[in-house]
């Protein structure tokens, strides 16, 4: 599967943003899909994960502001963004697991960055 993430960009702190991220090349409903992110020096850190049966999870420090979805019909896993932080600014990628193989499939990343 190949992986396309779209929607980054430059926001000020509190505003929103949607990360998109469009996968092609396989059976879009036969993987788990995540969001990583990596800010400058740090190691990359999973922000939110969905399931094929679209269960989700979230690490702390975004819970109640972003909300991670998938659309099957369109290939799509989205990230929506909501009262951004300067800490939130890192580069994001989009991550599918096969849930069979669980083989692993990352996508470019998209860079967001958060003015205060």
């Amino acid at each position: 599967v190949q992986l396309q993430a779209s929607g980054g960009g430059l926001v000020q702190a509190g505003g929103s943003l949607r990360l998109s991220c469009a996968a092609s090349g396989s059976i879009f409903s036969f993987y788990h899909m995540g969001w990583y992110r990596q800010a400058p020096g740090k190691e990359r850190e999973l922000v939110a994960a969905i399931t094929t049966g679209s269960t989700t999870d979230y690490t702390d420090s975004v819970k109640g502001r972003f909300t991670i979805s998938r659309d099957n019909a369109k290939n799509t896993v989205y990230l929506q963004m909501n009262s951004l932080k300067p800490e939130d600014t890192a580069v994001y990628y989009c991550k599918a697991t096969h849930i069979r193989t669980r083989t692993n499939y990352w996508g470019k990343g998209t860079q967001v960055t958060v003015s205060s």
